[in-house]
């Protein structure tokens, strides 16, 4: 029988932590989930429980231990946070897949903090040289993941990473959570797929999409 991978979602009090737990507890995995609020982590555990009661999820109380056991870490983090965290998990996430979610908003929603030749995974894997970081998720609203179809079509959830195994491995976690998987290229293609979401929360607010909309590609 295929061992379990054990996958630590740093953040999962957020958001998009919390929808990225509940979407794939339902899948084949063991879940360790850290947030800054323990009470509200362990109402999250019981309430993935409730509604899935093969579901093998716990709360986690520290970052390191959680990252140390993992076999995949998804930081559900925004991108200011991304450099404290990493310094936590260097050593014990050697080897081992990252997965970076942040997209590096400014203030205004009008732009990203990131130089154009760089973008928030690429300032991650510079932070964590020994760990494979895989861009995923930053182009999904926490919203979908509810509703991953959206007008009779399946959103699209794009991937960037450097390693051709780590990104098949992150390409079956987002089909567990219910989107479309499309490898988008290398590392580098994160500058793209930030900007995309960029766009998408802008249009959000000039067309009232109430954040649940996500990218489809219409190809034949």
């Amino acid at each position: 029988m295929q061992t379990k991978q054990t996958i630590a979602i740093i953040g999962a009090n957020g958001n998009m932590g919390s929808a990225i737990a509940k979407a794939i507890a339902k899948g084949p995995y063991r879940l360790l989930l850290k947030g800054n609020d323990q009470s509200a982590l362990e109402a999250l555990v019981q309430g993935i429980k409730s509604r899935n009661a093969s579901a093998d999820v716990e709360a986690a109380v520290c970052t390191t231990e959680a990252s140390w056991e993992a076999d995949i870490i998804i930081l559900a983090i925004p991108f200011e946070a991304e450099k404290a965290i990493a310094a936590q998990i260097k050593e014990v996430a050697n080897q081992k897949i990252v997965i970076s979610i942040a997209n590096p908003l400014n203030g205004n929603y009008n732009g990203l903090v990131t130089p154009p030749d760089t973008s928030a995974a690429e300032e991650l894997q510079k932070l964590l040289p020994g760990s494979k970081v895989i861009k995923a998720f930053n182009t999904t609203f926490a919203a979908d993941f509810s509703t991953p179809v959206i007008d009779g079509k399946q959103v699209d959830a794009f991937i960037a990473g450097n390693e051709e195994e780590a990104l098949q491995t992150v390409s079956e976690i987002v089909a567990t959570a219910g989107f479309h998987p499309i490898v988008a290229g290398d590392l580098t293609v994160s500058r793209t797929l930030e900007n995309m979401q960029l766009l998408l929360i802008q249009l959000g607010m000039k067309y009232n999409y109430n954040w649940l909309a996500g990218w489809k590609i219409l190809h034949n």
